[in-house]
């Protein structure tokens, strides 16, 4: 899908690709683009695009560059982060002159609500490098709010870890649903630190290769000012990385603490059979002379004999402290 957007009065106006193209575009959008899309948009603006597979390059030569006076900008996005399966895809970003192009294969929030804020009249978005500044606010702005996510689910796992209240103290918790939740946390954070990386970098070569004198310092003060929001959110995202693998280390050992305690009952029982079973033995042996068979009470005697041994163990581990 192409998508276009010229110069309005302050704002940006959203055309039909056709004639757009022709019109001086200032932003163009490629979704999933078509062979017929992209061979018009390279004829339109006069610039090599690069294929899905060069995007996925992880070298920052390959991610990073500038070529016949246009940069080249790829960075990893993040998108579906409401779903259970979440994306980390690259987006392609071209800067040529004053115009910007950006070829992507997923739908990153920030996008669609960038693309309604740029036609709304006052914005000043009239220009490719204006524009790339504020989508990649926009894009920052998102990944905080994803991380502030995270942080507010991992503290109400901590809750449920140590400060579980059960109804039923005899029933053994069930740490599976928290280890999901765990895993899910720790694979959205490691997506967003590493969407925070690639950004960090691009907007590190886009300060150095942006020409001030037509951008302007504002755009240069707002470069700088997001180069320190993505160090800041990428220590944060560090320490919520250290704090997910505290809590998995920890859940992992409240589940060796549960089985070491259901091992223990097993051994108590054990030891505390292990008496009766040798008076039931004994008893059960068939010689033909034995004095406790004559006896009248040699029955219930022995029944009393054996819950008596077993009671006796039990006892002892309670005093000690071992149940």
């Amino acid at each position: 899908m192409l998508t276009v957007y010229t110069a309005g009065q302050s704002c940006l106006r959203k055309e039909d690709p056709e004639t757009g193209l022709i019109d001086s575009p200032v932003w163009i959008d490629m979704v999933h683009p078509t062979v017929d899309e992209e061979a018009a948009v390279q004829r339109a603006l006069k610039v090599e695009l690069p294929t899905r597979e060069e995007m996925q390059e992880i070298e920052i030569s390959s991610r990073l560059y500038r070529e016949n006076g246009s940069l080249y900008m790829t960075a990893t996005l993040l998108s579906n982060t409401d779903t259970e399966t979440p994306e980390a895809k690259p987006a392609t970003f071209i800067l040529s002159g004053d115009r910007l192009l950006t070829i992507r294969y997923t739908e990153p929030r920030p996008f669609r609500a960038f693309a309604t804020r740029v036609q709304r009249v006052g914005g000043g978005f009239v220009r490719g490098d204006a524009v790339l500044v504020g989508l990649l606010d926009a894009i920052v702005d998102r990944t905080a709010d994803i991380l502030e996510r995270i942080a507010a689910d991992i503290d109400m796992i901590s809750r449920d870890i140590f400060e579980y209240e059960s109804t039923q103290p005899t029933k053994s918790r069930d740490f599976q649903d928290v280890l999901h939740r765990i895993g899910r946390k720790g694979d959205l954070n490691s997506k967003s630190r590493e969407s925070l990386v690639s950004i960090g970098r691009l907007l590190a070569f886009l300060n150095q290769s942006l020409d001030v004198q037509k951008s302007g310092m504002d755009a240069k003060s707002r470069i700088d000012t997001l180069i320190h929001d993505v160090h800041a959110l990428t220590d944060h995202a560090t320490f919520l990385s250290n704090k997910i693998n505290f809590l998995l280390d920890a859940t992992l050992g409240m589940i060796n603490t549960e089985q070491n305690a259901i091992i223990k009952i097993f051994s108590v029982a054990a030891v505390a059979m292990m008496p009766p079973t040798l008076i039931a033995s004994i008893y059960g042996m068939n010689f033909k002379f034995m004095p406790e068979l004559s006896l009248p009470f040699g029955y219930p005697l022995a029944l009393l004999l054996m819950i008596g041994s077993a009671l006796l163990p039990w006892w002892y581990f309670k005093r000690r402290g071992w149940l």
